[in-house]
């Protein structure tokens, strides 16, 4: 049996210490062979620990070997397989990836994919593109629960200045213009945190203050 054979059966035993064991093997030893078989398990991988060290293995390796088989599954059915292949990207920081950041990745309707996105997109994203992609990400403003709410301010924060005259054009919609006043908040006061901030917006959205920058 072939180490890459070897690889792939442990990385399918239903121990996840074993799988574990395999991930931390391939990464500790980078072979540009098992980058496919590593990618592969991420799109399956149940255990977030294993999910974990496979992006961790996978950083190990070379870009070259490791970007093209990432860019390629972000056009996976499979939500986990790209999720994690943007959580991978993220970690590599490799900007030639930028251009695989898609709007349909941006606004994909699976929160988890578009949370991956987002954070990858404030990672990759060059300076002559961060207007655009603020504009974008105010699209989704108002979306989801807390913490997907909170990932989308964290991504607009991690954009800096560039994205308070996107927040102010925001639409009028009392739950997005909440989101996008709690955003600037958490710009202007990082150490109040986003419930202090969501709690401000409601009461600043409630009197028709609809400024953001006030």
């Amino acid at each position: 049996m072939t180490p890459e054979q070897n690889l792939v059966r442990a990385l399918e035993h239903a121990d996840a210490s074993v799988r574990l064991r395999a991930v931390m093997a391939a990464g500790t030893a980078p072979a540009p062979v098992h980058v496919t078989t590593l990618v592969d398990r991420c799109a399956v991988e149940p255990d977030f620990s294993v999910r974990e060290l496979l992006t961790w293995a996978l950083t190990r390796h070379p870009p070259s070997a490791t970007v093209p088989v990432l860019v390629d599954e972000l056009r996976s059915p499979r939500a986990q397989a790209r999720s994690q292949a943007l959580h991978t990207l993220s970690k590599i920081k490799d900007r030639g990836a930028w251009q695989a950041i898609t709007r349909e990745l941006l606004t994909d309707p699976d929160d988890e994919v578009a949370r991956a996105a987002w954070r990858a997109a404030v990672v990759l994203v060059p300076d002559d593109e961060r207007v655009a992609l603020a504009r974008v990400l105010a699209t989704q403003l108002g979306r989801g629960d807390r913490e997907v709410q909170l990932s989308v301010s964290r991504a607009l924060v991690g954009l800096g200045e560039t994205m308070l005259p996107v927040l102010e054009q925001a639409a009028a919609d009392p739950r997005v213009r909440q989101h996008a006043v709690a955003t600037q908040r958490l710009w202007c006061d990082p150490d109040a945190g986003f419930t202090l901030a969501v709690e401000e917006a409601k009461r600043v959205v409630a009197l028709g203050d609809t400024a953001v920058g006030v």
